[in-house]
């Protein structure tokens, strides 16, 4: 029986991830605001209208990293890597050591900022490499060490 994993992403993630959405989303509200005020005759209805989509799309950004944050799990045993991911649809996936190929760090301008790190770990898999966001880059560093030390001692070819 497949158990949920245990492991949750940094706290530090979700002010990572609103200042990521924010950056997507203010552009968008100003340029739809410019557009009601410089290419309309300023109806009340359209007013209206445009402020909810600019609430709706400032609430998101300020709430779906909360709900990202509650949802994503990951966790390394000496088996396997496994990820859950997804908010309708629920994504597992497993990585068996003998599978692995490569494991990676990232670490952009805003997570380094909060002293996080991505993790990434390839496999030959046609499902692409499993990411384990938003750790702390001292863990993430340790994991990509104890996944290197893991895999080298695993039989197989991961291929």
């Amino acid at each position: 029986m497949l158990r949920p994993p245990r492991e949750q992403m940094d706290r530090r993630a979700v002010p990572v991830w609103t200042i990521e959405l924010l950056f997507l989303t203010v552009p968008v509200v100003a340029a739809a605001v410019a557009a009601y005020w410089v290419f309309t005759s300023r109806p009340v209805w359209l007013g209206v209208l445009t402020a909810g989509f600019a609430l709706l799309l400032l609430g998101l950004a300020v709430a779906a990293p909360r709900a990202y944050h509650r949802l994503n799990r990951w966790e390394v045993t000496g088996e396997a890597v496994y990820t859950r991911t997804g908010w309708f649809t629920h994504v597992w996936r497993v990585a068996p050591m003998s599978r692995i190929q490569t494991v990676d760090t990232e670490r952009g301008p805003v997570k380094r900022l909060f002293g996080l790190a991505d993790v990434t770990v390839t496999t030959a898999s046609a499902a692409g490499a499993i990411k384990i966001e938003a750790l702390d880059h001292e863990l993430a560093a340790e994991l990509v060490e104890r996944l290197t030390a893991m895999t080298q001692a695993t039989p197989g070819d991961a291929t």
